[in-house]
């Protein structure tokens, strides 16, 4: 990027962020903000956790007043994905609005989901994952709603469909901006390296049209590409060719891929009669592969018989995406090419630690801090590390690379570098060593309140399943095979349960984290297993000790007194900081 890119980008992501701060604790005017914002969860235990957060939120004034917060839980049964989601939320905001929802502006976020690739989001939402930033704090919600403040005064009624754990940043000439008043579908469109691509939703052009020296273009769409290969995007003509002018990557050859779109009233009504007709889902749907598929004069209906990308193929998908494709095409696809923009993703923990304690692009474009509403450290702590909403004694130290989030952390205490230690409570003295991610959850167990601290390798993934327990070998914990570190916890292998389905064995399911009657001393017990794995020595748990897995856990949180912990650190950080 140029230097007078970067700074134009910058200095638009700040107004924004300047523009949202000022509608903090306010009551917006009509116009001025969303009508409604929508917040997915995937099921009801999820979505009473959400509306919780949005009520405490509101509550202490750290949100817009006098907006609709509203939370949408998937039904029971079979997995949706964020396409269901989408059908069901719309069906939702009919039923509580009827006609009146053809005069508003509506936000649409889809943060159901485990999160099992960044576990510290898995209880409380990857849509309230703290950002370093503003005072109160910012969660991913805020920021969302900041980096879009300036949609809704420039839409006609309808809805934004966008996702919880992305970041976009883009900046307009200071007459232009991003309209959304087209009918049918309008989607964001950033430069992107042809490799990007292939993990991402990528538009093919009218070649009549292409703008490309413009910040901003408004441009028709030819047809959608869900992930295709780079020979594809040639054969399709979506490669473009760099020409100078105002681009935010310096490759000759890119693509546009997608982020954000928007839906008109009317193509949001006919989402709702195609729900009609498919009846209860029990399939996966994509938000962006089955329906933008759908759109624009060149699609073809191809796609709706390539389960390539699919996590579990159904057999009923095939005809969902026939249905949605005969009743979607001839819809508009609109495409709005943000040259000078960038596209973040965080939703995994090495995303998680690269973007907050390295990246130094998006830490300047959003103004990052390395310790964000936090009591406090001295300089015993890199400065590539990022502290947030925390009491740390003084003498403490945090490495580079890591983040430390939600915790107390006990005089001498030590996080090594590129570790995340989220929501623990971590005793006077205690090390915790390098490239390991430490999460405490709250449970109830036996009509009890408990504690169950996970710990995990940073790249150790939690996904990756086994058939049945006699293969637990190729399952790696820290890098080492599951069976060694039972080994070194002086446990059999017959010992080891997996919860849930039987034929998926993952660390995910794994039983293997200590039930404890306090939050202290739960940290304390899977940091010994830890140390044990790592030093090659042994550790014997206490005896009859109850283990859980991250699913289990998950199953029996209790989210109350979760939020009392967050409650008592927001308590003693503002009481402690300096204008106090």
């Amino acid at each position: 990027m140029s230097r007078e890119s970067i700074i134009e980008l910058q200095t638009a992501t700040r107004e924004k962020l300047r523009r949202f701060n000022a509608l903090r604790a306010e009551e917006v005017q009509p116009g001025e903000f969303w009508d409604v914002v929508v917040v997915t969860a995937v099921d009801v235990s999820q979505r009473d956790s959400y509306e919780l957060q949005i009520r405490e939120k509101v509550d202490r004034k750290e949100l817009p007043l006098g907006v609709h917060y509203k939370v949408f839980s998937d039904p029971p049964g079979s997995k949706i994905g964020n396409g269901g989601s989408t059908l069901y939320a719309l069906q939702q905001l009919n039923d509580i609005y009827g006609m009146a929802l053809g005069r508003l502006r509506v936000i649409l976020i889809h943060a159901g989901g485990l999160s099992q690739r960044l576990p510290s989001a898995s209880a409380l939402g990857k849509i309230f994952t703290a950002v370093p930033l503003g005072d109160p704090l910012y969660q991913m919600l805020e920021l969302k709603l900041a980096l879009y403040v300036d949609f809704p005064s420039q839409m006609k009624p309808g809805v934004l469909v966008t996702c919880a754990d992305d970041i976009e940043l883009y900046s307009t000439a200071e007459d232009k901006c991003v309209r959304f008043d087209q009918p049918g579908f309008t989607a964001l469109a950033h430069p992107s390296s042809l490799s990007i691509g292939t993990t991402h939703g990528v538009f093919v052009l009218d070649s009549n049209e292409k703008s490309t020296y413009s910040k901003m273009a408004n441009i028709s769409c030819l047809r959608f590409l869900h992930k295709p290969s780079i020979n594809k995007m040639r054969d399709c003509g979506a490669v473009c060719k760099r020409q100078g002018g105002w681009f935010s990557l310096s490759d000759t050859e890119f693509v546009y891929t997608d982020s954000t779109y928007y839906v008109d009233f009317d193509t949001a009504k006919s989402l709702l009669n195609l729900l009609k007709e498919l009846g209860p889902l029990d399939c996966e749907i994509d938000a962006y592969g089955d329906f933008l598929q759908a759109l624009g004069p060149k699609a073809t209906i191809d796609y709706t018989s390539n389960t390539a990308n699919v996590t579990k193929e159904e057999s009923s998908l095939v005809e969902i995406r026939r249905k949605i494709f005969h009743l979607l095409k001839g819809t508009p696809l609109n495409v709005i090419l943000l040259n000078n923009s960038k596209f973040y993703h965080i939703g995994t923990t090495s995303e998680y630690l690269f973007h907050l304690t390295e990246d130094v692009a998006l830490s300047s474009e959003l103004g990052l801090l390395s310790s964000a509403f936090s009591v406090h450290m001295n300089d015993n702590s890199s400065s590539g590390c990022c502290v947030m909403y925390s009491v740390l004694d003084p003498s403490c130290s945090v490495g580079a690379g890591s983040v430390v989030e939600y915790s107390r952390l006990g005089a001498g205490a030590s996080v090594g570098g590129g570790s995340i230690v989220s929501s623990c409570w971590v005793s006077a003295g205690l090390s915790v060593p390098a490239g390991v991610f430490m999460h405490s959850l709250c449970v109830n167990y036996k009509h009890q309140t408990r504690f169950v601290t996970v710990v995990f390798g940073i790249s150790d993934n939690l996904k990756c399943s086994m058939e049945a327990p006699a293969y637990m070998e190729e399952l790696k914990l820290f890098g080492f095979s599951l069976a060694a570190c039972l080994s070194h916890w002086g446990l059999q292998n017959e010992v080891l349960r997996f919860s849930g389905d039987a034929s998926s064995c993952s660390l995910w399911n794994a039983c293997l984290f200590p039930v404890s009657s306090d939050q202290k001393s739960s940290f304390s017990l899977s940091l010994e297993m830890l140390q044990a794995t790592l030093s090659g020595s042994t550790f014997t748990l206490p005896k009859d000790t109850k283990l859980m897995s991250m699913q289990e856990a998950l199953q029996c949180k209790n989210l109350e007194e979760m939020l009392k912990f967050r409650k008592g650190l927001y308590e003693d950080i503002t009481q402690r900081k300096p204008n106090n």
